[in-house]
């Protein structure tokens, strides 16, 4: 394949934050290898698709995105096409089989093996059990971001033990782990050295963190010794699980100016039944005593949640639960999934499976409520300064940005006019002026 130091190599990265750090860790480890990476798929003579599996949609963009890819072995001047991720976790010898043009596939636990990966010179799948990506983690976590200037995730654990019922991750991911403390902060200080400011603390269950480790640490003390990180201005917290938010996380959100009032929880639904089949742990007058909890310690708490539509035994009584938590406990914040029965989890085998043309009718439903209850709140922080994180320029004289209840992707944004330059990456002070569903819109405020 010539002079290996000289091969460019390019990544496209698919799925979740999560996979997006295994990303960029081994764009790090291609770097230091002597590859080139390049941003375009026509310059690569190496391209890697790092893939997601966790639902049908996800997994249908993945072979899309690889059929797509492999034309470029047909008709450019690719001479390597590499599957990485949790779809090659869950079909490793079916993709080779069926997708000729890919040259090897690469397992979740293997992709610190990226450099042994890109040398090989047959067709080959890299799976099974390795610790090596582990120690990577562990010892050294050089990373490329792909984030937007001034943020960065730091994912503090890997696969879960929650074994929800319709959820393949314990599968493909393996077991909970969490990462050591002292990893995580010397990690934390190289990103905040490298400019990035909003630190997004990510794991399948943030909350879960150190359970494992049997030392002592949990989700607060890492916290707190993130907080000592200077250059840090925002540590935003996802996937944080009802049922193991504590009074003690919550205190220290509302006292330490660092941590971002936002928090994502995952609810998924809140009938007995389908939580129970779920194999979730908590009731719907959790989910209220919870949030009302939740407002009342940390006032200008920004809430995010997820609900899922059409899980087998939904019918219309089970789905008018949900429907009615919605409108009187709601959130800033939620996306609804319509569900999708996964191969290999407790739920594909369940008999009273909900059909597609219903579970699109409910989601539809549910949204159209969300988009109402979220320009609801958007509205109250009309005529309030927010701190705004850059993220760049939608237009002349208009910046596209985040303010500490968005999280990057998932949430709105704040538009900013502004006749100054703003930059990528700083903290803006925005006087907003407009509240849309998702969006708000502001200036730019000059204190005098």
């Amino acid at each position: 394949m010539g002079n290996l130091s000289k091969l460019k190599v390019g990544m496209i990265s698919l799925g979740c934050s999560k996979n997006q750090v295994d990303s960029e860790i081994m764009l790090g480890l291609i770097d230091r290898g002597g590859y080139e990476i390049v941003n375009r798929s026509e310059d690569a003579d190496i391209i890697i698709i790092n893939t997601c599996g966790f639902i049908e949609s996800a997994k249908q963009e993945a072979i899309d995105t690889i059929l797509e890819q492999a034309l470029y072995k047909k008709q450019g001047k690719c001479q390597k096409l590499i599957v990485t991720g949790c779809l090659a976790q869950r079909y490793g010898n079916e993709l080779l089989k069926e997708i000729p043009e890919i040259d090897s596939v690469v397992g979740t636990s293997r992709y610190t093996d990226i450099l042994e990966v890109l040398e090989e010179k047959s067709r080959k799948e890299y799976m099974g059990d390795s610790l090596g990506y582990w120690e990577t983690l562990e010892q050294d976590p050089y990373r490329i971001l792909t984030t937007l200037p001034g943020t960065a995730y730091l994912k503090i654990a890997e696969g879960c033990d929650n074994r929800c019922s319709y959820c393949a991750i314990p599968y493909i991911r393996g077991s909970y782990k969490s990462r050591t403390m002292s990893s995580l902060i010397e990690e934390a200080k190289g990103l905040a050295k490298k400019g990035v400011k909003e630190l997004i603390v990510i794991a399948q269950d943030t909350t879960r963190y150190g359970q494992d480790l049997h030392d002592g640490t949990n989700l607060v003390s890492l916290l707190k010794e993130l907080c000592k990180i200077d250059e840090l201005r925002w540590i935003r917290l996802l996937y944080c699980y009802p049922d193991r938010i504590t009074d003690e996380l919550l205190d220290l959100m509302a006292e330490e100016s660092k941590i971002c009032k936002y928090l994502d929880i995952p609810l998924q639904h809140v009938n007995p039944n389908i939580i129970n089949r779920m194999n979730r742990h908590f009731s719907n007058l959790q989910a209220q005593l919870l949030i009302d909890k939740i407002r009342k310690k940390v006032p200008e708490v920004i809430l995010r949640t997820t609900y899922i539509v059409g899980f087998p035994g939904e019918g219309r009584d089970e789905f008018e639960e949900l429907k009615e938590f919605i409108e009187n406990w709601p959130f800033n914040h939620a996306g609804v999934f319509a569900y999708s029965r996964e191969e290999g989890t407790p739920a594909a085998g369940f008999l009273d499976q909900v059909d597609d043309a219903t579970k699109i009718k409910r989601k539809n439903m549910l949204m159209a409520i969300q988009r109402k209850i979220s320009k609801r709140f958007n509205r109250k922080f009309v005529d309030k300064i927010l701190d705004v994180l850059i993220e760049g320029e939608d237009s002349p004289g208009i910046y596209i940005g985040r303010h500490y209840g968005q999280a990057p992707e998932i949430d709105g944004h704040v538009y900013v006019l502004s006749e100054k330059a703003l930059k990528p990456g700083d903290f803006v002070p925005v006087k907003i002026t407009k509240a849309y569903d998702y969006d708000l819109l502001g200036d730019h405020y000059e204190f005098s």
